[in-house]
């Protein structure tokens, strides 16, 4: 299994946003290489601990988050699984569940612990949980997100807005 890939093998342009996206899949790596590709550079990371491990050599301006990580080995998956068990009062399909469904948070936490307080996309629709986003962004004010449904020049706009540049004209 590949755990990380950088799209493309050009040169390194100094004024490109270098992103890491950090997903259990491809989709967003396939996605926004081919519809989000102008002034981005993609690297990606299957799991949060090769994420984590990515932030030294990468230096990212920006973290892409998937929020949801059901196809990666339990393994890998961050958190506390006998915690998570506790608070579900034993129920270890429960805590697991939570721990996939909720793993960019645990991802995010990684991140942050390991020194990285650049921008973070949560890719996850936060429209009827706002007051559950409100505290994790009051917590974490580089921290926004991107419903999965964006389309590509919503997403465009979100990574150059949390790097605080402007979305260059076609």
């Amino acid at each position: 299994m590949n755990s990380s890939h950088t799209s493309g093998s050009r040169e390194i342009d100094p004024r490109e946003i270098k992103v890491l996206i950090v997903e259990d899949g491809d989709e967003y790596l396939q996605n926004l290489s081919t519809f989000v590709a102008r002034g981005i550079r993609y690297t990606q990371a299957k799991s949060g601990g090769v994420a984590t491990i990515l932030l030294g050599t990468l230096q990212p301006d920006l973290v892409y988050l998937d929020m949801r990580f059901d196809r990666t080995p339990n393994e890998a998956l961050l958190g506390d699984l006998v915690a998570l068990t506790a608070r579900f009062n034993g129920d270890v399909a429960r805590a697991r569940a939570f721990q996939q469904d909720n793993q960019g948070l645990f991802v995010l936490r990684a991140l942050r612990d390991a020194g990285f307080h650049g921008p973070v996309i949560l890719s996850y629709d936060f429209s009827r949980e706002e007051r559950r986003f409100r505290a994790l962004s009051d917590k974490d004010p580089a921290l926004s997100y991107c419903p999965d449904y964006a389309d590509a020049s919503e997403i465009q706009a979100a990574i150059f807005r949390a790097v605080g540049r402007r979305v260059p004209p076609a």
